[in-house]
């Protein structure tokens, strides 16, 4: 695989990234993400300091990546709960 050399700009500052090619258009995608939402951030709640936009957006993305982990956990609970069902029911059925 290939990797390249990618700079990500957020808040003023230039990160270099070396990174496989496949990866690159999601993280420059990551970074454009990143730098809109503090931009908005900025805006909205009218902050000086890009500290307190990235910390906002720190915790709106912690907050959605604990919902979905919340998510994925039920949704693998209910699966096992059907599963069981499912073999329960070919217990009964004699071949």
């Amino acid at each position: 695989m290939n990797e390249l050399s990618i700079n990500i700009h957020i808040a003023g500052r230039v990160y270099p990234l070396t990174v496989n090619s496949n990866d690159e258009e999601n993280l420059r995608t990551a970074g454009k993400l990143i730098q809109d939402k503090l931009q908005l951030y900025s805006k909205q709640f009218n902050l000086r300091d890009q500290q307190d936009a990235l910390a906002m957006f720190a915790i709106e993305i912690a907050n959605e990546n604990l919902a979905l982990k919340q998510k994925l956990h039920e949704q693998a609970v209910e699966t096992e709960h059907e599963l069981d069902h499912v073999v329960q029911l070919l217990k009964h059925i004699q071949l």
